[in-house]
């Protein structure tokens, strides 16, 4: 995600008179309701009609034959009130249930038994406690209405943001929670996947930018429902996991800024999550009605049909409550000083690992409770196979912010047993300064592998000199994963992601053009290692064109014929642009949605992008889960053997080298393979080994016309001499097969 760029809610200036009494602070006015608040207060010695003590777990609300439980945590609190409203859009709530410490708390858990509840009731919380900021980090205010952290389901088509940020009661305009029935939905047999990681070929995707457009066709567009639709595309394209950007509620009505056309640009990636055991409200087809999981399961089902796995990118580094200034929407007003990094100087503010204005507190007892219950949550009643967490290592501070040996949290959920069949996949840094690749806390956490990101990219552009961080990058990384004794599948390999350039832009521009987003082209990474192949932006250059085409190809090809876990930019199979905008988290819009005309337009691109999938699937050489060794094949070829222009002559130390070549020894049925990469801007002619019995035939070139890029089997071509020319700036693959004429080449 990008962490420099999303704004913060401001403080609001707000004068509150009141004949209660009341308590200051340095940042709002905080009072005491008074007794008659309260709908219901009852006695310590005289239960309420229907209510009983219930049970302190689990928390959340839940069903059974009676009604329903309710448990929320708050270890400070001195009260607690359970809000019941008659329908998502009721002001206000119909009934108010007072819980006393006497009976309806255990530890730091209150809780409580409603008969005669159940699914869809609409529900919230009022907690009221000592406000001390300073020294305490306690943030208590009765007067605003409280989400359940644990509710499965939220409503917001009354929420003001701004309402919960000043003084006064917000009840009116606050978000509630849904109770949910997890138990009544068919999942007709659907069962985890688990695609072995070696074999898994990741599509990032965001649900709505995938269908929102017209041009998807879709009954529902930027749906959960839309999203079915088009798994025939990805079936066809030959992914086997898409990995969601997040699908965690968020508020979506955030305005950031103002653009520079006036529009309102708001909060569009998701990195912004306020329920994380809820499916975002925006993305199901009925957002007010109890069907939320209901969406997200059929889609989850409709993709296991297909083959294909369901990673969540997941967001547990920070909160939508921001800082000090920000909302108080759940955590903040329950438990402020347990869940956040709070500066021990002066426990007011926020510390920020995130550059989203708070930082989770991830390794206190309860917060890692609470993140591996919502893992387990997602899992266990959703299906989901797999998680990559954002700004992952900053789940390795400790309390006072400092990286930590061994964090709790994060092997916690190494170790869970409802997570061990599962993906669990890391971005390895976070906005502090923390970097991890190769070194992030546990061994079976793949790992966002940003060096192969930035070699590529730049060896592919044409810089020289890199030829052996690129043939650490084709291996697997061991450079960065070997040392603590980890395998190619903890690399993530990516070119593009969310965060950045598209791969059509990535060939198409020399720098950013991030007007868009009103922040002066200020925001979004500066170095991108991108070339635009001699024009700024969209040409109708025959040439210009041609070579991006190319580029793009001989990306992808570098991509899925590396050892590790390629990971897909959704639209990148068709050119999909966003005119040069490497930053598109406040583009709810046609500049971040997919256009699927691109699809037919861009045939060539699709095509090509289909096939080298397949020959990644195709010979298990790619798919190798382990580093390239000293061992021999039965043909006494090594592993792998390093090349340049001529045999055995890589030129690891010359500074001009933009060229590598490689042969694989084949193992387990495949053959022995010949990869060429030239990145010159002239062809040049490549030594190839001598094989007894066999003889090199074309498999790719991305230099020949499509669709004859890549060849299927059985039509490979046979190569005549003993070298190969490889035009400039392209990617060629020979496979070695046996030699009916006894050519011995």
């Amino acid at each position: 995600m990008s962490v420099s760029t999303e704004a913060q809610d401001q403080p609001t200036a707000t004068t509150t008179t009141t004949a209660t009494t009341t308590t200051t602070d340095t940042t709002n006015t905080y009072m005491t309701l008074p007794a008659d608040h309260d709908t219901e207060t009852g006695t310590p010695d005289v239960p309420q009609p229907g209510v009983t003590p219930g049970h302190p777990q689990p928390l959340g609300s839940t069903v059974d034959a009676d009604g329903v439980n309710f448990s929320v945590f708050s270890e400070h609190a001195t009260r607690v009130d359970l809000l019941l409203f008659e329908h998502c859009d009721s002001p206000q709530p119909y009934r108010t249930i007072r819980l006393r410490p006497e009976r309806h708390r255990s530890f730091h858990f209150w809780h409580c038994h409603v008969q005669g509840l159940g699914a869809g009731q609409v529900y919230a919380y009022r907690i009221e406690g000592p406000r001390d900021p300073v020294a305490g980090g306690s943030r208590f205010d009765h007067r605003k209405v409280l989400l359940d952290p644990y509710a499965r389901a939220n409503v917001n088509n009354r929420w003001e943001r701004t309402r919960a940020i000043g003084p006064g009661d917000n009840a009116e305009y606050s978000m509630r929670s849904l109770v949910v029935d997890l138990d009544d939905y068919d999942w007709e047999g659907d069962t985890p996947l688990r695609t072995p990681m070696a074999d898994t070929v990741v599509y990032e995707m965001h649900v709505r930018g995938f269908t929102a457009s017209p041009t998807s066709g879709a009954d529902h567009p930027g749906t959960f429902s839309a999203v079915i639709e088009k798994i025939p595309h990805l079936k066809e394209l030959g992914v086997t996991a898409v990995e969601l950007l997040p699908v965690f509620d968020f508020d979506e009505t955030q305005v950031l800024r103002t653009g520079p056309d006036g529009t309102a640009l708001r909060n569009y990636w998701g990195y912004d999550p306020y329920g994380f055991f809820a499916p975002h409200t925006g993305y199901c087809s009925s957002p007010h009605l109890a069907t939320h999981i209901t969406e997200f399961r059929d889609m989850v089902k409709a993709f296991h049909k297909a083959g294909i796995e369901v990673i969540l990118d997941v967001v547990f580094n920070h909160t939508s409550e921001g800082n000090e200034f920000g909302p108080t929407i759940s955590f903040r007003g329950a438990a402020n000083e347990a869940y956040y990094h709070l500066w021990p100087q002066d426990r007011s503010h926020y510390m920020d690992f995130t550059g989203c204005g708070n930082a989770v507190n991830a390794n206190h007892p309860i917060v890692t409770k609470f993140i591996l219950e919502s893992l387990e949550y997602w899992v266990s009643e959703h299906h989901v196979d797999g998680f990559r967490f954002d700004l992952a290592s900053e789940l390795s501070r400790g309390p006072m912010g400092y990286e930590m040996a061994v964090p709790p949290a994060l092997w916690a959920i190494e170790l869970s047993q409802i997570l061990a069949e599962t993906k669990i996949i890391a971005e390895p840094w976070d906005g502090g300064g923390l970097y991890q690749v190769g070194r992030f806390p546990g061994k079976r956490w793949a790992q966002w592998n940003g060096p192969f990101r930035d070699d590529v990219r730049r060896f592919v552009r044409g810089d020289a000199g890199i030829a052996g961080e690129v043939a650490s990058r084709l291996g697997g990384s061991a450079d960065l994963f070997a040392p603590q004794e980890e395998l190619p599948t903890n690399s993530i390999n990516f070119v593009t992601c969310h965060d950045g350039f598209t791969l059509n832009d990535l060939v198409s521009y020399d720098t950013k053009h991030n007007h868009a987003n009103g922040e002066a082209n200020a925001d979004g990474a500066n170095e991108n290692y991108s070339w635009n192949c001699g024009f700024e932006g969209p040409t109708d250059d025959p040439e210009v064109e041609g070579l991006r085409v190319r580029q793009v190809k001989n990306l992808l090809s570098v991509l899925m014929l590396s050892r590790g876990v390629p990971m897909l930019l959704a639209g990148d199979e068709f050119r999909n642009s966003q005119a040069g905008n490497n930053n598109g988290y406040c583009q709810d819009g046609p500049l971040s949605w997919l256009d699927w005309e691109q699809a037919d337009t861009e045939r060539e691109t699709l095509g090509f992008t289909r096939g080298v999938i397949g020959l990644r699937k195709r010979y298990r050489t790619f798919r190798e889960p382990q580093f390239f060794s000293e061992r021999l094949n039965p043909r006494l070829l090594p592993d792998i053997t390093w090349h340049g222009t001529r045999l055995h002559q890589p030129g690891w130390e010359n500074p001009d080298a933009h060229v590598l070549a490689c042969t694989y020894g084949g193992f387990d049925g495949d053959p022995d393979l010949h990869l060429v990469l030239n990145m010159y801007h002239l062809g040049l002619d490549f030594e190839l080994p001598v094989l007894p019995g066999h003889r090199w035939h074309r498999v790719l070139d991305t230099a020949r016309p499509a669709p004859h890029e890549i060849l299927p089997p059985g039509a490979e071509e046979p190569v005549d001499g003993p070298t190969y020319h490889a035009q400039g700036r392209s990617v060629v693959l020979l496979a070695a097969l046996p030699d009916e004429k006894g050519t011995r080449r």
